[in-house]
């Protein structure tokens, strides 16, 4: 069996964000870059778990990103991924995106995809849908769990209310979140074994972006706390209803 999985580079949680060239591009200096927690917890995680119990899978990795981006994937490799492609570009459009990973793909002919429900920096949840579409295969999203059996899977997932349960023969594409896997960290063996892995680079297919983007703002800074004497109730009331509106 053969598992691609896509990962992404993203600011660590703790990273100051800021912006430059007229509030157009994320301002990366200083910033410590760590792999998508989505991509990293959940859907590697579960691939390496599907290696573990098939001696057979080979689990192959690929980011659209540039040099910059290979401390994490040498991370990723560390964990567990057998090799790794990096698609030489820099792009912030899903559809681009997804074109460079299913052109990869469609040569590789996976039996599973697996992606993260999401990035932690844009939160599109955009790639795996194109993917699979880009590669006419099906797709089941905010997996919470991943079973196979031969040549089928199931998968639950979360709904609106409750949970689904699907049976999908492969190949597929699955985005996973939180409980489809647990997180682990890598070994020293598995850190000294990543510095020889393949890691292939390869230039973008010709596609052409459909997004662009023009500006970025950051959120208005919080106003400051009122504090209210329990004397007066009326007060609160009062601000509630002329200030905060809310009632």
């Amino acid at each position: 069996m053969k598992i691609l999985v896509c990962i992404s580079k993203t600011p660590d949680t703790t990273a100051k964000i800021a912006f430059t060239d007229n509030n157009t591009k994320f301002a990366s200096d200083g910033v410590q870059w760590i792999i998508n927690p989505y991509d990293e917890w959940y859907a590697l995680v579960r691939a390496i778990e599907l290696k573990e119990a098939a001696a057979d899978t080979v689990i192959h990795l690929i980011t659209v990103a540039t040099a910059d981006s290979e401390p994490i994937i040498r991370k990723a490799l560390a964990l567990g991924g057998d090799e790794a492609i990096r698609v030489n570009a820099d792009s912030h459009d899903s559809f681009y995106i997804a074109s460079q990973i299913a052109a990869i793909a469609k040569e590789g002919a996976y039996d599973i995809i697996f992606t993260g429900k999401e990035t932690i920096d844009y939160n599109g949840s955009s790639i795996a849908g194109m993917v699979a579409e880009l590669l006419d295969m099906p797709y089941i999203s905010l997996a919470t769990k991943f079973d196979i059996a031969g040549t089928e899977a199931t998968i639950n997932r979360e709904i609106e209310g409750g949970e689904e349960t699907d049976k999908v023969a492969l190949p597929v594409v699955v985005s996973c979140q939180k409980g489809v896997a647990e997180q682990r960290i890598p070994n020293m063996k598995g850190i000294m074994g990543a510095r020889t892995k393949p890691l292939k680079v390869v230039e973008p297919a010709a596609v052409e972006a459909l997004t662009s983007i023009t500006s970025f703002d950051l959120p208005p800074a919080k106003a400051g706390v009122k504090l209210i004497s329990a004397d007066t109730p009326e007060e609160l009331v009062r601000l509630l209803h002329d200030e905060a509106k809310v009632i």
